[in-house]
């Protein structure tokens, strides 16, 4: 049952905010040792001191959504020049118990090592954690990392924007286990390579990657820029 201290203390809050105010949220996601993981950073202050988030803030006055979040990016981690699409907004009022808050999230893409991060001075650390391995986040953010995890599994059967998880230039194995561990499921080696190279999405590059092993063809994405396309 809500006290009435409880109740008085909305009232005033609602007082001197009466309108709800506007954050962007990113989900960052990456590949990183044929683990699927995503950027947190811990808050230093206010009712989540020490918990760990998804990097955001609010909206500035006249600042379209877009614009905001890739700001919030840049700012608050050094990324820039990703993949980022809107997510979904979560709206509960009390989501914030700092103030009514609502919160446009979006999910972002990098290639593994593409970025060094900065964790700026709003927030106490900045690392990557395995999807698989998250902490209790802070605000609703552990619904908002399911619902993006959702969405870039989903978008993987229908469009190409596997190549913003890629570098340039990558083999078919590469590519492959970037399927694998998002879906979480194995695929038949032959039939997975006849299936991307009959979608003409890749072109086969003069260059081969040697190593250790023997040498394997590289390839690059014929289009580096988001389209629908029935891969799976």
């Amino acid at each position: 049952m809500t006290s009435r201290a409880s109740l008085a203390t909305r009232r005033r809050e609602t007082k001197r905010q009466p309108h709800p105010r506007v954050a962007v949220d990113a989900v960052l996601f990456t590949i990183e040792a044929g683990t699927l993981k995503t950027l947190l950073v811990k808050i230093k202050q206010g009712p989540f001191l020490g918990q760990w988030a998804f990097p955001g803030g609010l909206v500035q006055v006249g600042e379209p959504l877009d614009t905001a979040a890739r700001r919030e990016l840049y700012e608050k981690t050094g990324v820039q020049d990703l993949y980022l699409e809107q997510l979904y907004t979560f709206g509960e009022v009390h989501r914030d118990p700092a103030a009514h808050t609502v919160a446009v999230a979006y999910f972002a893409l990098v290639p593994p090592g593409a970025h060094a991060l900065t964790r700026g001075d709003k927030y106490a650390e900045i690392a990557w954690f395995p999807v698989s391995e998250l902490p209790e986040l802070a605000y609703d953010h552990n619904a908002m990392a399911i619902t993006a995890h959702q969405r870039l599994q989903a978008k993987l059967s229908y469009t190409n924007i596997v190549y913003s998880l890629l570098p340039p230039e990558f083999t078919l194995g590469e590519l492959q286990t970037i399927y694998e561990v998002i879906l979480d499921k194995q695929f038949d080696r032959r039939n997975f390579r006849r299936k991307m190279l009959a979608l003409g999405l890749l072109k086969p590059l003069r260059k081969m990657r040697r190593g250790a092993h023997r040498p394997a063809a590289l390839f690059a994405f014929t289009r580096r820029s988001p389209m629908n396309v029935e891969v799976l």
